[in-house]
């Protein structure tokens, strides 16, 4: 069948390939980026970026320009190395880190649109974001130190973001699954929350998916810890406080006013090993044995499943602990690191909306910040 594709009074009559050439040229959008941290994720995303970059031009009319990368001492700007994105850790000139200088830099002079990445986990960067919000600069970030921290911090990252410029944390809970734009999501469109709950944190997931009698718990952790599933210290994952940063951050999110000092956290730690030094804390890690045997024991007298579960309702009530959950629940067919978020509405009532995947490594952290960098892009204006 032929098609013909008649062109407007007044216009020259184009084939359906200069059509699309023509559209692109209209919707060319150019974003100016800055990544700090080019560690693990940092370095993931900057891969990701070289990787969509020819594609994002050709496709979507989408220039991504990456005009610096900080780390802890040095930095490199493409002022200095117009080659940066081919080789940026094989960069030759670098100068020391200045992230004034740095933010600086990738807004330019000329008004154009820019964000800054930070991959860090750092509490002076998260301090510095105000300033770039108001400054017109974006900020995407995994680092959950700014969605958890001072609750006077956080709202003035909101009153900063009256600049038109925008702050997206997506990374910051279960890694690259759209946890936090479907809060955004339900919300904006009217709904109502009544309670979120999850197994927010892959490391315990994983222990917990494993953790079935045949080996001591402390094997299991020992096994999570040299695969690279928790934390350098395992503890930081034991104790619960990581789950319970990502419910204060889902929890602002919401709206409601919650501190990390308002959730209540069981954690698995007894207090006489919380205190010991790293190495004596794994050579002691076997007296968690008895306690994890006996709480495995409750979960199969009730025929169910242990799972470590965060749990935030719309009264701004928050609880991090192990529970004892039937087999029927969904949380119960998890697998390795899963994590699964459940978020009851008004419209979800009966039959929750579930979000469940990988909830961490660098490749899937990268790719969610990577996704809130697009966002943003989205909303550009058309040069």
């Amino acid at each position: 069948m032929n098609v013909c594709v008649s062109a407007p009074v007044g216009q020259p009559h184009l084939p359906p390939p200069a059509i699309t050439r023509f559209a692109q040229t209209l919707r060319r959008r150019t974003l100016a980026i800055g990544v700090i941290g080019p560690g693990r994720v940092g370095g993931a995303l900057l891969g990701q970026i070289r990787a969509a970059q020819a594609r994002l031009e050709r496709e979507a009319g989408l220039i991504l320009q990456l005009c610096g990368v900080a780390a802890r001492k040095r930095m490199w700007l493409d002022c200095d190395d117009p080659e940066l994105n081919a080789r940026q850790n094989g960069a030759q000139t670098w100068r020391p880190t200045d992230l004034d200088e740095l933010a600086a830099h990738v807004r330019g002079d000329d008004g154009r649109a820019a964000v800054l990445v930070d991959c860090s986990a750092s509490e002076d960067v998260a301090s510095r974001y105000p300033f770039w919000l108001t400054a017109g600069v974006h900020v995407v970030t995994p680092n959950k130190l700014a969605g958890s921290g001072p609750l006077e911090r956080w709202q003035a990252i909101r009153a900063a973001c009256a600049s038109g410029a925008r702050f997206r944390c997506e990374a910051t809970v279960c890694a690259g699954l759209p946890v936090v734009q479907t809060l955004r999501d339900l919300l904006d469109t009217g709904d109502a929350l009544l309670d979120i709950e999850g197994m927010f944190s892959g490391t315990l997931a994983w222990l917990c998916n494993r953790h079935d009698g045949q080996q001591p718990f402390s094997a299991l952790l020992r096994e999570a810890h040299a695969l690279g599933y928790t934390e350098p210290d395992p503890r930081a994952d034991l104790s619960g406080a990581d789950v319970a940063r990502k419910l204060v951050i889902l929890a602002r999110e919401a709206g409601l006013s919650l501190s990390l000092e308002d959730v209540a956290v069981e954690s698995l730690v007894p207090s006489a090993l919380a205190a010991l030094p790293l190495d004596a804390f794994m050579q002691h890690s076997n007296e968690l044995d008895a306690p994890m045997a006996a709480l495995l024991a409750k979960a199969r007298r009730a025929h169910g499943v242990l799972r470590h579960v965060g749990r935030l309702d719309r009264d701004g009530h928050a609880e991090v602990r192990l529970k004892v959950l039937p087999a029927s629940h969904a949380f119960a067919h998890t697998r390795l690191t899963d994590n699964i978020v459940q978020f009851r509405s008004a419209r979800y009532c009966d039959n929750p909306l579930l979000v469940q995947g990988p909830g961490a490594g660098p490749e899937v952290t990268a790719a969610g910040v990577f996704a809130d960098v697009l966002r943003i892009a989205e909303s550009l204006a058309v040069q």
